[in-house]
């Protein structure tokens, strides 16, 4: 990696992670994948697969007292439905966009060309190595707050085992062979902290359904469930009668 990357990686992570790292290398090996360390073993002998091994357990840990935190009167059962949600690929993914990680990925050139960098697992996988890579640099009590501040503003996505009627709209639509549902926040109202929010779901540029909740997820599920129960109720009544 050049002088360039290295200072790139630098800053993001005093701008992520608020530390400076005493060990570049630790860091560009979190950002190392196997694609690349096995295309350029001159620049990179080792891939960040040990690091995300242990940058797993470190979100895990964070996941759970954050969750505790904030649902403390939330049973075991809710608990870690919540945290599978909040530590599963897609959010993982979601929490590395977000913090900008994906230019500072090192793949190798066919992951590369199949969009590697938006990859979920690719992502979630670089983000718990560099979990891990903090963890050897600066000790469990720094990289599990780290990681608690980065979960943070994706705890009011997670449901806890409601019925996930997002899922089940999709499926019924393409069972069907209809278009694919898209979810738009249409009004937000209250501070930060508290807001409500109101989103209708389309299917090919129809309101199917509208929601509200406290977090967009809410909506959304909320709208999905009102859209399936009407496509569930003109599906019975176009339904041809018997006759004796």
């Amino acid at each position: 990696m050049s002088a360039d990357k290295d200072n790139e990686l630098r800053l993001f992570i005093q701008r992520v992670m608020g530390i400076e790292p005493k060990r570049i290398d630790l860091f560009r090996l979190a950002c190392t994948h196997a694609s690349f360390a096995n295309e350029r073993p001159d620049l990179a002998k080792e891939s960040n697969e040990v690091l995300e091994f242990l940058g797993d357990a470190v979100i895990g840990l964070a996941a759970s007292l954050l969750l505790h935190q904030r649902f403390p009167r939330a049973r075991e059962g809710e608990l870690s439905k919540r945290r599978a949600e909040l530590v599963c690929k897609a959010s993982l993914a979601q929490v590395a966009e977000s913090v900008g990680l994906p230019p500072h990925l090192r793949l190798g050139r066919s992951e590369e060309q199949f969009g590697g960098r938006r990859n979920a697992r690719l992502l979630a996988s670089t983000l718990e190595a560099l979990a891990g890579a903090l963890l050897l640099e600066e000790g469990v009590e720094v990289a599990t707050q780290v990681a608690m501040r980065l979960l943070e503003p994706f705890v009011g996505e997670t449901t806890g085992g409601l019925r996930d009627h997002k899922s089940r709209l999709q499926e019924w639509l393409q069972s069907r062979k209809k278009g694919i549902p898209s979810y738009q926040l249409v009004a937000s109202r209250g501070p930060e902290h508290d807001q409500w929010m109101r989103v209708v779901v389309l299917v090919e540029g129809k309101i199917l359904g509208e929601g509200e909740g406290r977090t967009r997820l809410e909506a959304e599920q909320e709208a999905a469930r009102q859209a399936l129960s009407s496509l569930l109720e003109g599906e019975q009544e176009n339904r041809p009668t018997e006759t004796s």
